[in-house]
């Protein structure tokens, strides 16, 4: 693969992980090995069952897994949650040193800054730490302007209209 750039997705419009999936689906019918780690995200969702059907090409792994949301966890659940990432980005940081992808995707990783589970510092390490022919995307909304600057491509999805601010829950196979 040729040199590998940071891509953000970020804002507060539907598409962030939609964007990273389909460039990690073109990757894998370009060749390449796609490894996506999902933060804060636990239910049940048609990309997982997807990246199963690319024969180990293209993989999904959810760090600080959880079904509830992260303002409604207690203290205590946060401090687990914390610990448990803290340990879990070990897997991140293996995936980087090993070179065992070509495309690395670290979906909701903003999320995971924005609740305190990793600090801004954290991942402006992790992304300084990416070996040079590795393509790295970062999704979810409010990027830090310390991620803004290190990003060779920024995308920000803007909503100008959606159909669940008149109470339309996500659908299967279309926003989960």
């Amino acid at each position: 693969m040729e040199k590998g750039y940071v891509q953000v997705y970020t804002g507060n419009g539907k598409g962030k992980t939609t964007a990273a999936l389909g460039l990690g689906m073109r990757a894998v019918g370009g060749g390449f090995k796609v490894v996506m780690f999902q933060f804060l995200k636990g239910a049940a969702c048609g990309e997982l069952n997807s990246s199963r059907l690319f024969g180990g090409r293209f993989d999904i792994v959810r760090l600080a897994e959880t079904d509830k949301f992260v303002g409604t966890l207690n203290e205590n659940e946060m401090a687990e949650l914390k610990t448990r990432l803290q340990k879990e980005l070990a897997q991140v940081r293996n995936v980087m040193n090993e070179q065992s992808c070509d495309i690395l995707i670290l979906d909701e990783i903003m999320a995971a800054v924005h609740a305190g589970l990793l600090t801004v510092e954290e991942l402006c390490s992790l992304i300084k730490a990416r070996p040079a022919g590795m393509e790295l995307v970062l999704t979810g909304r409010n990027a830090p302007e310390e991620v803004l600057l290190l990003a060779d491509l920024v995308t920000e999805m803007h909503s100008f209209r959606h159909y669940m601010d008149r109470g339309v829950v996500a659908r299967k196979g279309i926003e989960k």
